[in-house]
């Protein structure tokens, strides 16, 4: 998904970060194009404007239902300016065990603590997502220091979105080398990071996309200088689902006639469409990546999307799987070639379902509820042992695909948090360490 810039935001969370550490909870396509994400996403040093994985033609281990037992400390002392207190036990990012619960937030207008008061005690989401321009600029170390002492503050991981606003060619060495080193520092208080570089690569949304040779060049350069100088960090290498490639339109589309065109022609017909493999292009190489994972949304239906409509049966696999979703067309099955096939643990980074207030057609609840009950099904957990982490879209705005206001969000209704928990199958998800507290 596109996002704002982290222009509008940047008071609000630099005064969170100024706040009492108790306050902070711290001590598409195109024909519709559309990105991987739902969101205006408030990020630290995004300049665009975020929105739900998504089509284009065509839309776009061991299991704890309570919290994880609480951490014993990090190790060496942490040197981060206002972390405070005993240093949590990072993750084990390299060795998961269950699936992690985690949710993106709206980080302008929402917060850990007011998150975790509304899911109630033991059900703290344990993976916290938040977006970064890349190279990291030196006024966003102010607001990455504030995201991960709220994520500290209830033994959690950040999944940190890299964001080469400035286009590849903007990652080097020295800039991968500093994140880095920032990134050692925040795990030594006890927060682990799952990286997730210039995600949804394979749309046509992002000033990274549809670039395979620069973008698989330009991950192996960070995750070369994350796994020497990071140790416990993780490589997430994360495409947008396939329904809906090539995502014709967007801006960032690859030009024919190109290399880039050439090298996403996978069966040399001289056209890009969705018989072209929407994902082997970009794979960084066994060595380069830690985990695999998706945005994976349900837009509706049908296309021109806006209608609310309950997702049907079997829709979350399908897409996962490319046996079905809006747009024609058979797709690679995703699971089987990456997370199966490359031994990887993998990550829903982004999910969720499309309800547009006013909209009329199904109820909030019923789409939503839909979508959950597919996606932390125990068939799921059965048919896609691998997947680690499930990350909540939790966000309400304005999206350009059909020009309304779309509410995402799980967690801001106490009806919708009872009857997501209540149908939450015993033993489903791993929460954070610190959700009771």
């Amino acid at each position: 998904m596109r996002h704002q810039s982290l222009q509008v935001v940047r008071s609000i969370v630099l005064a969170m970060i100024l706040v009492s550490p108790a306050a902070c909870g711290t001590g598409g396509p195109a024909s519709q194009v559309a990105s991987g994400s739902p969101a205006s996403q408030a990020a630290t040093g995004s300049s665009a404007t975020q929105s739900p994985g998504h089509p284009s033609t065509a839309p776009r281990g061991t299991d704890s239902s309570s919290p994880a037992p609480a951490p014993t400390g990090g190790g060496s002392a942490c040197t981060v300016e206002g972390m405070t207190g005993p240093d949590p036990a990072p993750a084990d990012l390299l060795d998961p065990a269950g699936t992690w619960f985690g949710m993106g937030i709206d980080w302008g207008a929402d917060s850990v603590a007011a998150v975790a008061a509304r899911m109630g005690a033991g059900h703290t989401p344990a993976a916290w997502v938040q977006f970064v321009g890349f190279p990291i600029a030196d006024a966003d170390r102010a607001n990455l220091d504030g995201f991960y002492r709220q994520v500290r503050s209830v033994g959690g991981i950040a999944l940190l979105t890299l964001q080469p606003n400035g286009g590849l060619a903007t990652v080097t060495t020295a800039a991968a080398d500093v994140l880095a080193r920032l990134l050692a520092a925040y795990r030594t208080c006890g927060v682990s990071t799952l990286l997730r570089f210039a995600h949804e690569m394979n749309g046509t949304w992002y000033p990274w996309a549809q670039d395979p040779a620069a973008y698989v060049a330009a991950f192996r350069t960070v995750a070369a200088s994350v796994h020497r100088l990071a140790p416990g960090t993780a490589m997430l290498w994360a495409p947008n689902s396939a329904d809906g490639y090539p995502f014709t339109g967007g801006r960032y589309a690859a030009a024919p006639g190109s290399a880039a065109f050439a090298a996403l022609d996978t069966n040399h017909d001289g056209r890009l469409t969705s018989a072209d493999d929407a994902y082997a292009p970009y794979w960084p190489g066994d060595d380069a990546v830690d985990w695999v994972g998706m945005s994976l949304y349900d837009w509706g239906n049908s296309y021109p999307w806006g209608a609310n409509a309950i997702p049907p049966p079997g829709r979350f696999a399908g897409l996962l799987t490319g046996t079905s979703g809006v747009s024609s067309g058979t797709h690679v099955d995703f699971y089987a070639t990456y997370a199966q096939g490359h031994r990887k643990p993998m990550a829903i980074a982004e999910t969720a379902a499309f309800w547009r207030p006013g909209g009329g057609g199904a109820s909030e609840q019923a789409i939503k509820q839909a979508w959950w009950r597919q996606v932390f099904s125990p068939d799921t957990a059965a048919s896609f042992p691998r997947i680690h982490l499930i990350g909540w879209f939790e966000w309400r705005k304005l999206e350009t695909e059909v020009n309304a206001i779309v509410d995402w969000r799980l967690a801001a209704r106490p009806d919708l948090v009872a009857q997501f928990l209540a149908d939450l199958p015993a033993g489903r998800l791993r929460f954070a360490p610190a959700s009771g507290s």
